[in-house]
């Protein structure tokens, strides 16, 4: 019998290339459906997501410490306690403050006093100093009315003055005449007599009208003196009634201070009220530091208070992965410390600058030998409703977070963003 010569090799070996290329047609296959599997997951997953698991809870807090220097005379509250917004945590001492507020008061009522005082005087000098410019007024011009009257007087005795000089004139060279008529006997004495009679009749009267001029004179020089004398007295008067305005000046200087000393109070009684230290906001208590007894001064920080119920993300996504992410977008976060539990959340916020770029000691690319590092953004998220209490947030845990960057080309307008932002 002849042995076929393409048929040297045995049935065994033919079987084991047979299974090889089994396996491989099953090994290609099935890259070729985990490959379609992973193209899937990715097509109905993760295509216009981004994700990064550089992200951590983060929130507002309050940081509490003492606006008045003083010692704790009580503490309320303790390390991770929940406390409600106006829920008083410290007590200082407020003897020290009640005493300031007492002072203060005192010195109101005094200034207070003061004002009432000088506002009671300013009317009554008001009054006093415009009687006195009346009067002094009315005085000068009652003088002055004398003077004049006076002088029209003294005017009306000058012209009878002349007048009666005349009459003497003549009456003197009628007597002269019927002197030397009766001497030669030539006239009666009656006659003589009778001419004697108007000569001594007109010399009284002449006489008369001098003593009249010289009265009017002596009265026109009394009341020109009460003249000078009422100007005096206007000119006193009337800078009296300079001295109202000086109250006046000294009534708005003692409001000034009473109002000063108001402010001084009602600083006294804010000082009186710190002593009782309350909580800003609701959240929880962290970082006490205090005791009873402890001496506080102004501004030393004594513990916090976080207000874990508005927590917020802050993820940092690479600077490749921002092309697409909008305010407004979708995103969901898991927890670390819940990996069952998922949360849902907006963007509400990209940050206007790199972490690097607002660091202590930011880099200097321009100097040296640069290195290319992509840097990373940080994107301010919100929950959408706060998270259960059992899986509450706590500030720092670590996140995974996905934005849906499906809807990239709407743009949420700057009110819409600040209607959404809840701060």
């Amino acid at each position: 019998m002849k042995r076929d010569e393409g048929s040297n090799e045995s049935p065994d070996a033919k079987e084991g290339v047979f299974k090889k290329k089994k396996w491989a047609l099953y090994a290609v296959i099935g890259g070729v459906v985990l490959g379609l599997l992973g193209a899937g997951y990715w097509w109905f997953f993760m295509r216009g997501r981004v994700s990064t698991d550089d992200a951590y809870v983060v929130a507002d807090i309050a940081s509490i410490s003492s606006r008045i220097k003083g010692t704790v005379s009580a503490v309320f509250v303790d390390n991770g306690q929940f406390v409600d917004k106006g829920r008083i945590l410290i007590e200082l001492d407020p003897q020290d403050y009640h005493v300031a507020e007492d002072k203060a008061r005192a010195v109101v009522a005094q200034m207070q006093a003061d004002v009432d005082s000088a506002a009671l005087r300013v009317p009554l000098l008001d009054d006093q100093t415009k009687s006195q410019v009346q009067g002094a007024e009315a005085s000068l011009e009652a003088a002055k009315y004398q003077v004049e009257v006076r002088n029209n007087q003294l005017a009306q005795l000058q012209k009878e003055h002349l007048s009666a000089d005349a009459d003497l004139a003549y009456a003197q060279k009628e007597y002269k005449r019927y002197e030397e008529l009766y001497k030669h006997r030539s006239v009666s004495q009656e006659d003589r007599d009778r001419s004697l009679k108007r000569f001594n009749n007109a010399k009284s009267g002449l006489e008369a009208l001098n003593d009249q001029a010289k009265g009017s004179k002596a009265s026109i020089k009394a009341f020109e003196q009460q003249v000078r004398q009422s100007e005096a007295a206007l000119q006193v008067a009337r800078s009296n009634r300079k001295k109202v305005d000086i109250e006046v000046r000294q009534l708005e200087s003692l409001k000034a201070r009473r109002d000063q000393s108001r402010a001084e109070l009602k600083q006294a009684r804010l000082n009186l009220s710190y002593c009782t230290i309350k909580a800003p906001l609701s959240g929880c208590v962290a970082q006490r530091n205090v005791q009873v007894g402890d001496r506080l001064s102004v501004g030393q920080p004594i513990m916090a208070v976080v207000p874990l119920q508005v927590a917020y993300v802050e993820a940092n996504f690479k600077e490749t992965q921002l092309t697409h992410v909008r305010v407004g977008q979708p995103a969901t976060i898991t927890a670390d410390i819940y990996p069952s539990h998922t949360y849902h959340g907006r963007v509400v916020g990209i940050a206007a600058g790199s972490g690097a770029a607002f660091s202590l000691l930011p880099p200097e690319n321009a100097t040296g030998n640069w290195v290319k590092v992509v840097r990373r953004v940080p994107v301010r998220i919100y929950l959408n409703e706060p998270p259960p209490p059992r899986y509450l947030l706590r500030v720092g845990l670590s996140l995974e977070v996905t934005i849906d960057i499906g809807n990239a080309d709407k743009v949420v307008p700057e009110k819409e963003r600040k209607k959404q932002d809840p701060a």
